[in-house]
């Protein structure tokens, strides 16, 4: 990757650009060029913070841009590639993102103390909703498959996940490729082999051999 590159890093639900923190170093020793978008997840909306993205981007010095969203991070993504489209060239790649309806989101919902932990995350984002994707910028979605924690907390997350997002959920009409770890929701930003996969799909535009075409 030239210097004239740079890879956003856009932070999942209730966290802060801090949880890409070992995400962004490795990148960073790989050669990579990296700045970290931090937004409110549930005060906003995704499509208001791919507001906030996109004037961010914009104080970029950069030729291309590529992102690596976390979760709720890669429907902030969808957001800003439908409402701006002309964006610099480069690739996304989504860690754990419900690109279908969340499960999980759609059980806490139906409580009132689950809306309220989800604010505006439900908006067009979690529950469904988020714009198509536009196919002009390839696409890579990474799942997750180790089922910890918060899955075995809230029923109805369909097998396999990574105990937040079923595998199912983070398949995306029009993506390029698709490809699981055995890591859990979180462990998705803190994995070695996750960034590697990242890395990988960064440079090439596909995950390599290891890779499950999608479909």
């Amino acid at each position: 990757m030239t210097s004239s590159e740079t890879v956003v890093l856009v932070h999942g639900l209730w966290f802060s650009g801090h949880s890409m923190g070992l995400l962004q170093h490795r990148l960073d020793r790989a050669g990579f060029r990296t700045a970290v978008f931090s937004y409110s997840t549930v005060r906003n909306a995704p499509r208001a913070n791919a507001l906030a993205l996109n004037a961010f981007c914009r104080e970029l010095d950069a030729r291309a841009l590529h992102f690596v969203g976390h979760s709720l991070g890669g429907l902030v993504l969808r957001h800003l590639f439908f409402d701006y489209p002309d964006q610099r060239p480069g690739r996304v790649v989504t860690l754990g993102t419900p690109h279908q309806p969340s499960s999980a989101a759609g059980s806490l919902s139906r409580i009132g103390p689950g809306r309220y932990l989800l604010g505006r995350s439900l908006q067009e984002g979690l529950l469904g909703g988020a714009p198509r994707w536009n196919r002009r910028h390839e696409l890579g979605s990474i799942a997750g498959t180790l089922r910890l924690s918060f899955g075995r907390l809230v029923p109805g997350i369909p097998a396999p996940s990574d105990g937040t997002v079923a595998v199912a959920e983070t398949r995306l009409d029009g993506m390029t490729d698709h490809i699981t770890a055995p890591v859990s929701h979180l462990g998705l930003v803190l994995s070695r082999r996750v960034a590697e996969y990242t890395m990988q799909f960064l440079r090439c535009g596909r995950f390599g051999g290891a890779a499950q075409s999608a479909r």
